[in-house]
Formats: C-alpha cells, sequence, structure tokens
C-alpha cells in the first residue's frame, strides 16, 4: 500500500461497500507482521483480511486499542455510551472515517462487506448507527482501515511481509490484545517447523526471519 495509491484506494473500496456484497468464496485470514517490518502503521500488528468486491482485500488492525471510547469521539450521540470498549486503530486508509466489525448472523445492514461467516465489517454511517443502537457491543469500533489493490496482498505476502493464519472470531473479539502478536507469530513458527521434514525446528527459526523487509510499504 503505497502513500500514493491510499486516496484512490479508500474511494475505490467505499465505492464497492455501496451495497452488501460477499466479496469472494474464500474466507478472511489473520495477517502477522514480520519482525523486521518497520512501517510505523504497522510494526508489530495482527491484521484481519479478506477479499473486497473490487478485487482487492480489505481489514482491519486488530492490535491497537486507543484510550478513547466511542462516547467521547461522539459525545451528542447518546447511543454510542453503550459501547463498553475502546476504540481501536483500524490502519492508515480514511483515518477520519468510523467502521465497525460485527458479530451477526446477516448482514446488518447497506455498505458492508462479508469477511467470514457470521462476521461483516461496516462502512456505512447509517448501519453503523443501526448497530450502536440495537448490539452496540458485537461490534468492535475502528478508526481508519487498510486496503490493498488486487494482487497487492499476495505480492506482500510472497516478499515475507506477512504471516498468515486462519481467522478466528474469537482473536477478533480478543479482549485483551496485549502479547497477541508475540503469541500469533509464535504460533506461525510451530507451523512451520512442523512442516518441515524431520520437524527441524531451527531451519524453521531461520526461515522465519530471512528476506527481512526494512522499506516502509
Amino acid at each position: 500500500m503505497f502513500p500514493a495509491a491510499r486516496i484512490l484506494l479508500a474511494l475505490v473500496l467505499l465505492v464497492a461497500a455501496a451495497v452488501p456484497a460477499r466479496a469472494q468464496d474464500d474466507d478472511a485470514i489473520l495477517l502477522v507482521a514480520h519482525p523486521g517490518f518497520r512501517d510505523i502503521d504497522y510494526r508489530q500488528t495482527v491484521l484481519l483480511a479478506a477479499p473486497a468486491p473490487n478485487g482487492g482485500h480489505v481489514g482491519v488492525i486488530l492490535n491497537r486499542p486507543t484510550r478513547r471510547s466511542l462516547a467521547s469521539l461522539f459525545p451528542e450521540h447518546e447511543p454510542s455510551k453503550k459501547v463498553i470498549e475502546p476504540v481501536y486503530y483500524g490502519g492508515p486508509f480514511s483515518r477520519g472515517a468510523l467502521v465497525a466489525v460485527v458479530k451477526t448472523g446477516s448482514t446488518p445492514g447497506e455498505g458492508t462487506v462479508q469477511l467470514m461467516k457470521n462476521l461483516y465489517m461496516a462502512f456505512r454511517v447509517n448501519t453503523i448507527d443501526s448497530v450502536i443502537e440495537s448490539r452496540p457491543n458485537d461490534a468492535r469500533y475502528y478508526v481508519g482501515y487498510v486496503g490493498w489493490r488486487p494482487g497487492e496482498l499476495k505480492m506482500e505476502i510472497d516478499r515475507g511481509i506477512w504471516s498468515v493464519l486462519n481467522a478466528d472470531v474469537d482473536v477478533v473479539f480478543r479482549k485483551d490484545m496485549e502479547g497477541l502478536w508475540e503469541e500469533l507469530l509464535q504460533r506461525t513458527k510451530s507451523i512451520r517447523a512442523e512442516n518441515l521434514p524431520g520437524g527441524n525446528q531451527a531451519a524453521a527459526f531461520a526461515g522465519a526471519f530471512s528476506n527481512v523487509i526494512f522499506e516502509p510499504r
């Protein structure tokens, strides 16, 4: 996600999210940042990502809670006071916009993308308002999000920027995000070791730290 493309991609994703959509057949994934990835927005992060209607991907950073409540951001909006958890920093796209990841069995309304079974990302203001008013704590709220153009996420994974795990709703809504990156990073190393002939853990460890990426995205 190079800076010059961010504004254009943000517009494309928001337009694409104007109607409820199931992006593709594949589900969401968890992305665990490589230890050598020093970009200030993504250092030691865990992301939830899923196919977007435009052929790219969309997601949020999971482990960046802020110290702000939703009510403090919208003091005139009485239903926001029902939200217990803090607002999270979701990513560098549309930093001033609120998005919601909603746990529900059916689409919460217009302007949503289905991430996986029973999990949706809502972009449209009136849909998010409806969630806050009707089931405020069945969602997590983020300022900003992350987007990738078609083929861009695959390129980043191939470069070693991200390790990939299956998405898990329990991880998405985990109460305490402290230590999540370290925990999932260790899990990716264990998976590599298990998949190597003879369980060569030393080789897995070395492989986990090869192709270190230092430049920003």
